[in-house]
This record gives structure tokens, sequence and C-alpha cells, in this order.
């Protein structure tokens, strides 16, 4: 069974509750002193710099530091600074960048460039070695451990809730508490496997794939997206619900797969329209989120976020699309463990 396909990814997938606790038990007063230095600079825009994966991470920030701090945040462009040479004035702004590995030329580049320009420089990694680590004026170690698959799953859930921890330390709220229950809620989630390989059944054929949210829950719709891309190699497009409804929406028909991440909150209040125009076209729509919504879809997966504040529903929503890109994978036959033309570290400059 060692060579079975898969079997690394669902490893990793299967841990993510232990990393979460770990983060939480011993990854947050490293965050909270790291967020304590960073407020002290008092920093007046924020810069969030990643690829992949860790872009998807990044945008969570980026609706954390906008909704829960009110400071205005942009993602970058390094080519910018490592193709153009382009030298912005960075005083007194934060520059955060998100990455696995901390081992892609580019990112380092752009980090060290931002350091000369005057900018607050974090480093969010799972590498405490790393060179990104070694040219930021600070640190935080996501603590997931050494991960083998070349999808990502465990570093992004501990990303999510480090950043989550970061943003709240800013506010002044190490955010403990309210996070606390995350880890039992994502092993319930993952234990109900089950109901994932079921859904999986509806995209082995599928030639392609919408993914949609709003809010909190675009980040989860675009990291599901990548996921479903680089494993069973199914065109997945993710859209926020506004997007989508500017021209998009017109490719979807009554044998269009569309998966929608429904957060618990304002998001999903902001994607009842959408959800409404999706289901008048008759397409086949998956919800992923409370069970009303579920409910009213052609199929779903009743997310566990009674009471979860909104902004940390992100950590439990990638939890079921992880799943469904593994299963879908297997069932099409191929191993989301080795995907083609992949490497775990990708070095862009």
């Amino acid at each position: 069974m060692s060579d079975r396909p898969g079997r690394i990814m669902s490893g990793e997938m299967a841990e993510q509750p232990r990393v979460l606790r770990r983060v939480l038990e011993q990854g947050a007063p490293a965050i909270g002193a790291v967020a304590r230095a960073v407020a002290a600079r008092r920093p007046r825009f924020v810069l969030l710099t990643a690829r992949g994966t860790s872009d998807n991470a990044a945008l969570y920030a980026k609706y954390l530091l906008e909704i829960r701090l009110g400071l205005p945040c942009g993602l970058t462009s390094m080519s910018t600074t490592t193709a153009y040479g382009a030298k912005p004035d960075l005083t007194d702004v934060l520059v955060v960048t998100v990455s696995q590995s901390g081992g892609s030329p580019d990112l380092v580049a752009s980090t060290e460039a931002a350091r000369e320009a005057g900018a607050v420089t974090l480093a969010v990694t799972n590498n405490a070695d790393s060179p990104l680590a070694a040219v930021s004026e600070h640190h935080i170690d996501i603590l997931a451990g050494p991960e083998k698959a070349l999808p990502a799953t465990k570093t992004y859930t501990a990303s999510l809730l480090a950043l989550y921890l970061f943003v709240e330390g800013l506010r002044g709220d190490g955010g403990g508490t309210a996070a606390r229950a995350v880890p039992d809620l994502a092993a319930e989630v993952l234990d109900r496997r089950p109901e994932v390989r079921a859904l999986a059944g509806r995209y082995r054929f599928a030639e392609r794939m919408v993914i949609t949210s709003r809010g909190y829950g675009y980040p989860t719709a675009k990291e599901a997206a990548l996921k479903m891309m680089e494993t069973s190699y199914i065109p997945a497009l993710a859209y926020s619900g506004a997007d989508l409804l500017h021209g998009p929406l017109a490719m979807v028909d009554n044998i269009s797969p569309v998966i929608a991440v429904v957060p618990d909150g304002r998001g999903g209040t902001a994607l009842q329209p959408v959800l409404d125009r999706l289901r008048g076209r008759g397409a086949d729509l998956v919800v992923i989120g409370p069970r009303p919504q579920v409910e009213a879809a052609s199929a779903g997966f009743v997310l566990p976020t009674e009471g979860l504040p909104e902004e940390l529903q992100p950590i439990l929503e990638i939890l079921p699309l992880q799943l469904l890109a593994h299963e879908v994978t297997i069932a099409r036959g191929q191993d989301p463990d080795a995907p083609r033309a992949l490497a775990k570290v990708t070095e862009t400059r």
C-alpha cells in the first residue's frame, strides 16, 4: 500500500488539525511578539507578495487587514522590481511576503529591495532557515512540518491561521479565543471524507469547472481552483461572484459544474444574487457552506460554521475542496502526489 496514488497528499491533509493546534499552542506567542513589533512602527499601507498557493493566503490576509484594521493593502507585481528595476518609496509600508519554502529568488530579491526602500519586511514561511527569512526584518514560522506532496495543503491552512493571529495581534488581540475551536472543527470536516468521495463522481469527466465566492471566501475559491487544476488537470476558473456577473456567467449552462463557496456571514449574503442567477441558468451547482444554502443547491457539503467568525471560516472551507481535488484526481486515474511538470520549490525570477 506504500505506493498507493495520493497517499502522501492524503496523509498531509489528515495532519491539518494537529498542525493548526501547533500554530495556536506553540506559534501564537512568537506571532504576537512580531505583531507588537510591527504595530509599533505604525505602517500606513501594506503590500503582500507571494506566488501560487501562498498568493491565495496573501489575498486572505488582504481581506483581514482591510476589514479588521482598515489598512489599505495591495498585492505586489514582483517584476516591477526584479525585471524593471523600479525603486518605489516604501517608507512606513509593511511588506509581507508569504512563501512555503522561502526559496524563490524573485521573492527574496523583491523583499531585499523593499527593505532597502524603507519598508518594514515580514516573511511568513514554513522554513525558518530559508533565504527569505534571512533577508526579512521579521519572520513568522507557520510550523507545518515537512510537506512532501507537491500540492500544498497543510501549509496553506497553517498560513491562514498564522496570518489571522498576526492581524489580531496588530489589533491588540491575541485572537486565540475565537480560533481555539478551529482544530477540532477541521478534524470534524476531514472525518467526512466519504461525503466528498460521493461528490467527486460529478466531476470525473468534467471538461471545465467554475468556482465562485465573495469576501473571505474568494481566496478559498482561488485556492480550490488551483488545487483542482494542478492535481486533476481540469481547467478550473475562479471568479469573485461580482466578477462572474460581469460577463463570465455567459459560459455557464445546465451542464457546467459550478462550485460556490458560501461564507456564513456578509460574504454569503453578498453572493446570494449570484446563486439565484446560477440556479436560473440551470447550472449544476454544488455549495460548500451553511446547511440552508446547501439544501437549496444540486448538492453540497455543510460546513460546521455556526458561531465561528466569518474571518476564520476559510480554514474550514478549503478542507472539503482539498479532499475533492484528491478524490477527483484518483477517480480520473492520476496521482495527486506527483502532478506532471510541477516541482515542490518553484524558482522564478
